[in-house]
């Protein structure tokens, strides 16, 4: 399974606006867990950046002045993508600047069912609790000293990590939940066993395993008793 995590820096807040995208950071899981592979592009929006989105991310017009506009970069971007689904912080707002942007070159959008918006599960799954990137990095304990600023790579890098953990961390068919009379129990459901007053559910039975020895391994086990010299259960 592929999934791509994504992020974007725009030059404002409102792509019915007229603002644009400036960066996008990108990067492949197969089976929830990071490739190596990304994608890291700067783009030129042919448009001044404002003072309050450059507060955020510290892109300067300046520096995207030389870098490609959108329009050359798009089929590269569609590319990494493909069909497959996007993970994304507050997915409409960067969808929507996405699909802003490939409206304009007469391109297809992106329809929102190909977005996981993980700002939704974490509401979700933490109701009234914060749920922007950094509040979601401390409940769930991760680095991320190095975000000074929001930068696009940066922040796909970090949600990855989020992301995993909002879908039940690296085993995400398991379940711990405080056991109790409600929950099923090791005696009606195989799949089920209570462990230190947690109950531990595993989407996956696994075949009864034989455990009984064969005729030739208990002869073995024989003897090598027999090869102890004083063993301590002969001894009176």
């Amino acid at each position: 399974m592929r999934e791509i995590v994504l992020d974007t820096e725009t030059t404002g807040i409102s792509p019915a606006e007229g603002h644009r995208v400036i960066e996008i950071g990108a990067l492949e899981m197969i089976n929830h867990t990071p490739t190596g592979v990304q994608l890291h592009l700067y783009i030129n929006p042919e448009r001044e950046i404002e003072e309050g989105a450059f507060r955020v991310h510290g892109i300067s017009t300046e520096f995207l002045a030389d870098k490609p506009l959108f329009a050359d970069i798009a089929d590269e971007f569609l590319a990494f993508v493909g069909e497959d689904k996007m993970v994304i912080h507050n997915a409409s707002f960067d969808v929507g600047f996405l699909n802003a942007e490939l409206e304009r070159l007469g391109k297809p959008v992106f329809p929102m069912s190909q977005a996981i918006d993980t700002l939704a599960m974490a509401r979700k799954k933490f109701p009234g609790a914060q749920a922007n990137l950094n509040a979601l990095c401390k409940r769930f304990e991760i680095d991320n000293s190095h975000r000074d600023l929001h930068g696009a790579l940066v922040d796909a890098d970090l949600l990855a990590e989020v992301y995993i953990e909002l879908i039940g961390g690296r085993q995400p068919g398991l379940s711990l939940d405080p056991a109790s009379p409600s929950k099923k129990s090791a005696d009606n459901d195989p799949a089920s066993v209570d462990v230190g007053g947690f109950n531990i559910t595993s989407d996956k039975t696994l075949a009864v395993r034989p455990h009984s020895a064969s005729d030739e391994e208990k002869a073995a086990h024989e003897q090598f008793l027999q090869s102890i010299d004083n063993p301590i259960w002969k001894r009176s």
